[in-house]
Formats: structure tokens, sequence, C-alpha cells
């Protein structure tokens, strides 16, 4: 049986909430679970009595209690949640109003600024008023091109506070990739910031604003955020005004009450296969299962500091401020993490004393190949979690977690999607890490892996799917009036079942191993391979920095391509291709091994640190790549056109 590399104290099982909660159901059903699996069970099986007592044991704030908790458990889309039920999202993320630290903030080379809870109210107040002043009215979008600061929180907060919709990008999106989205949305206010820091340099926004703002009419006001600059020059914005100038101070916020369905955010797709889909999602469903996530699965307290490297263009970032309702204290960091050395972050975690630290798969694996051992280097006594996501954690990664950052730590590999604001398998706080695993299905969440036949599969490799409803599902696509884009993104392959898009296999402990996007799954010979099977045996050799692995098309089948991007001074000879070869069918079979390997200078990426192996796939099939602006790098393609060793055997 598989070594587990970490596994929780019986003490430290006792204090978590995921027991505290699973006892709250043995008393309310006479039930006598004493681990996880039986309680994951329970709640797939008993959804409407989930989430009731889930509901209950969270005291979310509400003017009116509902009247049901699901209409149709087997409705997928379309369920409704706690109808009857008014509330206000932005209310219960402000629900402690005291001087504990809510919000610090850090960025390249500024001084660290902290807000307390009382604070943090009394500016969603003054932001509140501004907004009403200025027309936004429920249902009205308000938006957010904005760096990862406290204000980016505190206009979402005040939007929401008064039944608006809040949508946001980063500002390294192009000009392009923000018209793309907001263009569709088409919101009354957009807040924004001068411009932001990034490796050293200052980064002036103002220029792109004005061109966004030029082509985005339905904008009526122009909020800016001082950031690179004391005053910023904002003459040139007509409608702008400087965000210290708005409002009025005051201790009161007029809290809408409003449905649980009520829309709270609107969340985009990549865009790389075209426009991006607007997924608006609701303001209880989002309450809810975020806090499900970060109580129960994340074992989140009001004591614990909690960060996780994100920027508003992500969904972390909706995630992570969710943390409010808790009370805990959020760390915003914005730059670069390798900036000016590769441990910056980690110097964080100490100062700050950092107790949930979150991260991507991708920034794990860069940080192991700079030799950085945070561990010895750093006090890292606080830390007591690691969140790692955005695509599959290798072994290798989870590795190097436990021997060069803090052996006593719950390594938490967690996977889910924008669509849903959340995850389908994630941490838990009671169980033991293994190597490549994700430790657990969700509570609720009756995920399973599907082969090409449509039944569910253990040790198996198959389709990601949801079987059952979830709160945090959107509850519709924008400018989607009769669903078609809702239904065709998720439901056409198995009616009233979700599939995600993931390959993936369960196996018999509910551990989780994603093994790849179903869309760039490999069929050589007509054998089904996920691409992260692939990679994690290249991430065994160390003169690979990064690589990509595609299918082409090749004789009437499909041949396995696998591009790599070397260490600095490393060249592909022969000898280290017939060793990559070799580590690949020792390691996973003699289908998974590559027909070519090609070295390429570098590796592309969505915004959200997602490889792209569509885009790949099409650039050297000749075909358009749609919204490269969706991507981090998108001039890095012209590497793989016309490549003449894909013409070759």
């Amino acid at each position: 049986m598989t070594e587990y590399l970490w596994k929780p104290s019986e003490e430290r099982i006792q204090q978590t909430n995921m027991f505290h909660f699973m006892n709250t159901v043995n008393q309310k059903y006479g039930k006598t679970f004493t681990e996880y699996t039986a309680l994951y069970e329970w709640s797939v099986s008993n959804i409407v009595e989930f989430w009731e007592t889930f509901w209950e044991y969270s005291d979310i704030l509400v003017s009116r209690s509902y009247s049901r908790v699901l209409d149709n458990p087997q409705k997928m889309p379309g369920a409704k949640w706690f109808e009857g039920a008014k509330l206000n999202f932005a209310e219960n993320l402000l629900r402690y109003r005291d001087n504990q630290i809510a919000l610090i903030f850090q960025s390249e080379g500024q001084s660290v600024t902290r807000l307390t809870y009382a604070e943090l109210f009394k500016e969603v107040a003054r932001v509140a008023m501004a907004l009403k002043e200025y027309g936004v009215e429920v249902g009205d979008r308000v938006a957010g091109f904005m760096p990862n600061r406290p204000e980016t929180i505190i206009a979402m907060l005040a939007a929401t506070s008064i039944g608006a919709t809040w949508s946001s990008c980063s500002p390294d999106f192009g000009i392009k990739g923000v018209l793309d989205r907001f263009g569709q949305i088409r919101p009354k206010v957009l807040f924004t910031a001068d411009g932001y820091f990034f490796k050293g340099k200052k980064i002036d926004s103002l220029n792109n604003i004005s061109k966004i703002i030029d082509q985005l009419t339905c904008v009526e006001k122009v909020i800016v955020v001082p950031f690179i600059s004391s005053k910023p020059d904002i003459s040139g914005l007509p409608k702008g005004v400087h965000f210290m100038d708005i409002g009025m101070d005051t201790d009161e916020i007029a809290f809408q009450q409003l449905p649980f369905d009520h829309p709270l955010y609107i969340m985009y797709s990549s865009g790389t296969t075209g426009l991006p889909k607007c997924m608006v999602q609701s303001a209880g469903g989002i309450l809810l299962h975020q806090l499900k996530e970060l109580r129960l699965h994340t074992d989140l307290k009001r004591k614990d500091t909690i960060f996780y490297f994100t920027t508003c263009g992500w969904m972390m970032w909706n995630w992570l401020t969710a943390s409010l309702a808790v009370g805990a204290t959020l760390v915003l960091y914005d730059g670069n993490p390798f900036y000016p050395d590769p441990e910056v972050l980690w110097r964080m975690v100490q100062d700050l004393r950092i107790s949930i630290f979150g991260t991507s798969a991708g920034y794990l694996g860069a940080l192991k190949n700079t030799g950085a051992k945070p561990g010895k280097n750093f006090n890292l006594d606080a830390l007591r979690t690691v969140l790692s996501t955005g695509s599959p954690l290798s072994v290798e990664g989870f590795h190097y977690v436990y021997e060069d950052i803090k052996q006593d730590v719950q390594l938490s590999s967690i996977s889910g999607g924008t669509d849903l604001n959340g995850c389908f398998a994630l941490g838990n706080p009671m169980g033991p890490v293994y190597a490549g695993e994700l430790q657990c299905r969700g509570l609720a969440m009756k995920v399973q892996a599907f082969d090409d036949e449509g039944r569910s599969v253990l040790n198996r490799q198959g389709e990601l799917v949801c079987s059952a409803p979830f709160p945090s599902m959107p509850i519709y696509f924008w400018d989607d009036p009769e669903g078609k884009k809702y239904h065709s993104a998720y439901f056409d392959v198995y009616p009233n079942i979700w599939r995600h898009g993931d390959y993936i296999e369960i196996n018999e402990r509910g551990g989780v191993v994603i093994t790849g996007r179903s869309d760039a799954t490999l069929n050589p010979g007509g054998v089904r391979i996920g691409t992260a099977e692939i990679y994690r045996q290249v991430e065994l050799i160390e003169e690979i920095q990064d690589s990509i692995v595609i299918g082409q098309r090749w004789k009437n089948d499909v041949r396995i391509v696998l591009f790599v991007k070397l260490q600095p001074g490393r060249t592909l000879d022969d000898p280290l291709i017939n060793r990559i070869r070799e580590t690949i069918r020792k390691n996973a079979s003699p289908r998974h091994v590559p027909s070519k390997i090609i070295s390429v200078p570098d590796i592309p990426y969505t915004l959200n640190m997602k490889k792209v192996e569509l885009a790949v796939k099409k650039t050297i099939e000749n075909k358009p790549v749609t919204n490269k602006d969706a991507l981090l790098n998108p001039d890095v393609l012209k590497y793989y056109e016309g490549l003449k060793e894909l013409q070759e055997e």
C-alpha cells in the first residue's frame, strides 16, 4: 500500500471544524460517524439534510428564512435552492466589526498596510453610499479592473451590499481581453487603479483605462485608486473620480435583502476557444459553498491568517475573500512571486505568521527548480496548511513541500473550476496525505469517474462528472436566454449530469488523481491517456524546466508529441531523449512514450497559469487560435509554427 506523507494527530483531528461538524450530524441524525468516508457517503445520499445542517452550523445571516432547501434533488441544471430566504452576501462577510485585522496588504517594495474589521466596514459603507449616489441599483453591474489591493475587496463588498452584481479582471489583461468580458455585461461603474508594480517596475494603467472607457460607453463613472502615485492625474478620464474623494464617512450600511439566487458574481471562461462565456453565480450559493470549503475542508478559523497568491481575475480571489465570513485575517499580495528573490512569499509567511498558504502547482514546481528551501531559511512554525491548485501537483511537488518547506503540514491539492467558484475534490483535515492525490471529494459533491459507457468506475480513469446539484452551480450564462450555452457546456453528453471536462481516477480510499483535461486527452491507437500522466514523469528529469504534450494527427491515428523547455545550458541530445522515453516507459507505460520530443524556448500558459495544450494543437495544425489575450505569453506560440520535425516520421 502507498505510504502516506502526512497524517494528523488525534488531538489535531478533534480540534478540526470537520470533526465538530461530523459530531453535529451524529447528534442531529442519530449517526455514529467517526471518519470522513462515512460522512461523505451520507452527505451525497442526503443532500437536502446536509445543506440544511450546514446552513444551521454556519449561522447564515438572513432577514427571512427559507421555505424549503431544494425543489428537486434530481434536477440539473435549474435546481432551486433555499427558496424564500432573504439575505445579503456582503452582510455575511461583514458580520465582524471589531478591531481584529481583516486585511493585510503587501506589494513589491511597498510597506505593509493593515485594515481592521471595523475599518473595513466603514470603508465599505462610504463606497456603498457613493455607488448609490451614482445611481447603481439592484441588478446593475459594477466591475473592477484592479490589482489585488484592499480597495478591490471594498469595492466588491460595497457593490454587493446594495444588490449590484460584481465582476473583475486584473490589470495584466490586455485591452481586448477586458472588452471581451466587460463589453458583454455592460457595467455601470468601473473601479480601477492608476497602475501596479511588477518585477520592480511601475506599470502605468491609465492609458489602457482610457482606451477601454472609450469603447465601454455603458460606464458612467470610473473610480481610480492610487497605487503607483499618491494622487494620479486623471484629467484624461472624463468620467474619472479619485477613490478617496467619493462618498462620506458613515457607520451604517443598508444591506439590500435579496433572494438566495440573486446574481452575485459574473465569472468568465478562459476564452481560449472564442469569446469568454459569462457565468452568473448566486449570492447564497457562493456563500454557502465557499464557507463549506473554507470552514470544513480547509479548517479555517477566526484565529487564522490565510493567504492565496492570486489576482482578482482568478476565482481564487473570490474564494479567498469569502474567508471574511469566518472572521479570519486575509493577506493580499500584488506583484511577482519571485521578485526580488524566489523566497519573497516565504519571508512573508514568516513575518505575518501565515497559517494557511495557497498557491498553484506551477509556482511550487518553479520554486523547486530554483533550489529554494524555505523550511531551512525561515521560521514557518505558524504554517499548518498548504493549498495547491491550477493544475495537478506532481508527486515530486508533494515531496518537495514535505522535504524543503515543512514536514508537519497538511498539503491539500484542490481542484474544481471557475464555473462553480469552488472545488470538486480537495482537502480533508482529518485524513492522511498521499503523494499525487487530492485527499477527498467535497462533501455533498456526488463526484464520479465515468468510463466510455457512462458507468461509474473505481481505480480506473474516467470522465469527472457530478450527478447531483450543488448550490454554487451557475444560475445561468449571460446572454443565454434559452440556456443553450449552459447546457452545451456541461450537460450535452450525460443528460442531467454535470460533465466537467477533467479526466480523473478515484481510488478505493476516496483519493482523487487528476490525469488531465478530457478535451486534451491523448488517444494513440484508441487508448485514452491523460496529459498529467506524462507530465508527472517528465518532471522527474532535472534537465527539463517545463513541458507541454499534445496529440498530433498522423497517418489515420494520433501520435504523442512532447515539447520540452530545457534548463539553461542544457541540450536535447540523443542520450537525454532516450532517458525521457525510458522514464515514461518504465513509470507509465509504452503507450505513454512520445513519438516526437522537441525542444522549444517556452511553454504557453493562460493568465491563470494553466498550460494551453489546445492552443498548441491548433497552432501545429495551422488553425487559428482565437482570443490570444486570454494567454499570459501568446507570442511563444510562434515557436510551434511550421516545425519540420512534425512532418517527419
